[in-house]
C-alpha cells in the first residue's frame, strides 16, 4: 500500500466516525472523500485476534478468509471443495491416507516459503501439545482435525495426512478458516502476539490494527491465483447496528454486512445493491442442562413450547429467516429431517409441562449479546424471548454483554452463571454444529462447545459413527436420528435459520455473498 492510502484510511476512518455525531442532513458525502480501490467494511464487532486457528468467530473469519489459503478452498457459491494451496490430492483405499501436492513458488507475506514443513508446523502446532509454539494458542476448533494421527513431509511440494479412522468432512474442514495456513517464521518471530501479527499466502497481505479503529489489509501484488483490483480494504468495526447503517447510508462504508431487518427498507434505489444467499446457519438458546430449571427435559421443553418463533421471525427479523425445527439447518438438505416439525407456539403447553415437573416461576438467568457473527438482533429477540417466557410463568433476568466479553462467558460453559445464552452458528458440513456442541465429550472441561452440558450416549453414538461413515446416504441416516432425538430432549430452544445479507453502494462492483457466508474480496472492484 502506498504511503498515501495508508493516510487517507487513518484519516478517513476518523472523520467518518466523527461525522456521524452529525445528523444525517449535515454530513457532507464521505464516500466523496473515499478513494477508488480501497473499499470500506462494516464489520459487527472488534476481531478477536488475526490467527485463524485461535478464533471461532464468523467476524474474525471474514477477514482471514482474504489474508490466508488453505489447502483447499470452497468453490465461489458453493460448499465444495476445490484446490488452492494443494494442486491436487488422493485418498487411500480405506480413506485414512490424504496425500497433497503443494503449489509451487508460493511465497508468505513474510517472504518465507510456503512448502509441506510449513503445512505440518501449522497442524502439529494446533493438534500436538509438545509442539514448541503449541502456547501461541489456544485453538478452540482444532476439534475439526481431531481425527488426524500424522502429518509427514514427503518431499517439498507433498505433504500427507494420516487419520485414525475415515473421516468424512476432513476436506470440508480443511477449506474452514481453521485450516488455513500460517506463516511458521512469523509464529517463531512473534509467539503469542501472532494473532496481531498475522502473515498468510492470501490475496490481501497485513498492514495494522488500530484497537476498535480498523484493520487494514493491502492488495497483494504477488498472489498466486492473480492480483487484486483493490488497493486495499479497512475493516472498521461498528457494533451498533443502527450507527453501522447510519454510515452505510452517509457514505461512511462501502460495504455493510449483517443489515437489521428493520433497516433493509432503508437501502433501496440506485445508490445501494441488497444481497441475500441462504446458507447453513441455525440461531438458538443454549440450555443449562446439568444445573438449575433446564435439569428437566419437561421444563426445556417448555421453553420451547413458551417462545413464539414464528412472531420472532416474522415481527422482530420481518421474515428474514425461518422458524427452526432442530439443530441441523435446511440448508444441509441431505442431511436435514424434513419429517420434524418446529415446537409450536402453545403457551398452555409450556404451562402444563412446568406445572408436571413441579416447577413455579422458576428463575433463569439469560445471557444476551449486543450483536456478534449470525446474531441478527439479539437484543430485541432477547427482549421478545423473555417476555414469552414470563407469560408462561418463568422469571426470567436478563445480562446483555458485548460479543467477546460474552463468548468469554459463554464458550466455558454456563455452570455456575447462567441457565440461557443467545447463540448462532454457521458451519460448514452437518457434523460440525453438534459434534462440537452436542457430544457429552464436547463438554467445555473436554474442550468443546457444549456449554449446556447435554448428554445422551445415544446422541453420542450416532455422531461417532457418521463422521466415519463414507457414504453420504448413511450418514444422512445417521444425522436425521440425531436430528429426532435432539428435538425430542430439548437441549436448546431451537429458534430460526437466518438467510443472511449485506448491502454495498453503487461503487462496488463485483461483489457476491457466499454460502460459507464468509467475505471473498479479491474480485471486488470499488470505482
Amino acid at each position: 500500500m502506498t504511503q498515501g492510502i495508508l493516510n487517507w484510511t487513518r484519516r478517513g476512518v476518523l472523520a467518518a466516525g466523527a461525522a456521524m455525531s452529525l445528523s444525517l442532513g449535515a454530513v457532507a458525502p464521505a464516500a466523496a472523500q473515499t478513494p477508488p480501490g480501497v473499499l470500506i467494511v462494516g464489520q459487527i464487532a472488534e476481531p478477536k485476534a488475526l490467527d485463524p486457528a485461535a478464533v471461532t468467530a464468523v467476524n474474525d473469519f471474514r477477514i482471514l478468509m482474504n489474508v490466508y489459503d488453505g489447502l483447499v478452498r470452497y468453490k465461489s457459491g458453493t460448499l465444495e471443495v476445490e484446490p488452492a494451496l494443494a494442486t491436487g490430492w488422493e485418498i487411500s483405499e480405506d480413506g485414512t491416507v490424504y496425500t497433497f501436492k503443494l503449489r509451487e513458488g508460493v511465497k508468505f507475506h513474510d517472504g518465507s516459503d510456503f512448502d509441506a514443513e510449513a503445512v505440518k508446523f501449522n497442524f502439529d502446532r494446533m493438534l500436538n501439545e509438545d509442539h514448541p509454539y503449541h502456547d501461541t494458542g489456544p485453538f478452540p476448533l482444532a476439534f475439526f482435525f481431531s481425527a488426524v494421527r500424522e502429518v509427514e513431509v514427503v518431499d517439498p511440494l507433498t505433504v500427507t495426512f494420516t487419520l485414525n479412522a475415515p473421516y468424512a468432512p476432513f476436506l470440508s474442514n480443511l477449506a474452514y478458516p481453521t485450516g488455513l495456513i500460517v506463516s511458521p517464521a512469523a509464529v517463531e518471530q512473534y509467539g503469542a502476539d501472532f494473532g496481531r501479527n498475522p502473515s498468510g499466502t492470501g490475496p490481501f497481505k497485513f498492514v495494522e490494527w488500530r484497537s476498535n479503529e480498523a484493520v487494514v489489509v493491502e492488495g497483494n501484488p504477488d498472489y498466486w491465483d492473480g492480483p487484486t483490483d483493490l488497493q486495499a480494504v479497512v475493516f472498521r468495526p461498528i457494533t451498533d447496528a443502527n450507527t453501522r447503517t447510519a454510515e452505510m447510508l452517509a457514505g461512511g462504508i462501502d460495504l455493510m454486512v449483517e443489515v437489521p431487518p428493520v433497516s433493509l427498507s432503508e437501502f433501496q434505489g440506485d445508490s445501494f445493491t441488497v444481497f441475500e444467499q441462504a446458507g447453513p446457519h441455525v440461531w438458538f438458546l443454549i440450555l443449562n442442562a446439568k444445573e438449575g430449571p433446564f435439569a428437566e427435559k419437561a421444563v426445556r421443553q417448555a421453553a420451547n413450547y413458551a417462545i413464539n418463533k414464528t412472531a420472532l421471525v416474522d415481527n422482530v427479523l420481518e421474515g428474514t429467516a425461518d422458524v427452526a425445527a432442530g439443530p441441523t439447518p435446511p440448508a444441509f438438505a441431505w442431511a436435514y429431517n424434513e419429517s420434524l416439525e418446529p415446537y409450536p407456539y402453545d403457551p398452555d403447553k409450556a404451562k402444563a409441562l412446568l406445572a408436571e415437573a413441579g416447577m413455579e416461576n422458576p428463575e433463569v438467568t439469560f445471557y444476551v449479546t449486543e450483536g456478534g457473527s449470525g446474531m441478527l438482533d439479539p437484543i430485541a429477540m432477547g427482549t421478545a424471548i423473555q417476555a414469552d417466557l414470563e407469560a408462561v410463568g418463568f422469571d426470567v433476568t436478563i445480562e446483555t454483554y458485548e460479543w467477546n466479553t460474552f463468548l468469554g462467558n459463554v464458550n466455558p460453559g454456563l455452570e455456575g452463571k447462567a441457565d440461557m445464552a443467545e447463540m448462532a452458528w454457521m458451519t460448514n458440513d452437518p457434523d460440525t454444529l453438534p459434534y462440537l456442541a452436542l457430544r457429552t465429550d464436547a463438554w467445555p472441561d473436554k474442550g468443546g462447545f457444549n456449554s449446556g452440558y447435554y448428554s445422551n450416549p445415544e446422541v453420542d453414538s450416532l455422531l461417532e459413527e457418521a463422521r466415519v461413515a463414507t457414504d453420504q446416504d448413511k450418514r444422512a441416516e445417521l444425522y436425521k436420528k440425531m436430528q429426532t432425538i435432539v428435538q425430542e430432549d430439548a437441549p436448546w430452544v431451537f429458534v430460526a435459520n437466518w438467510k443472511q445479507n449485506a448491502v454495498t453502494s453503487d461503487r462496488v462492483e463485483n461483489f457476491e455473498l457466499q454460502p460459507s457466508f464468509f467475505l471473498l474480496l479479491k474480485d471486488v472492484v470499488k470505482n
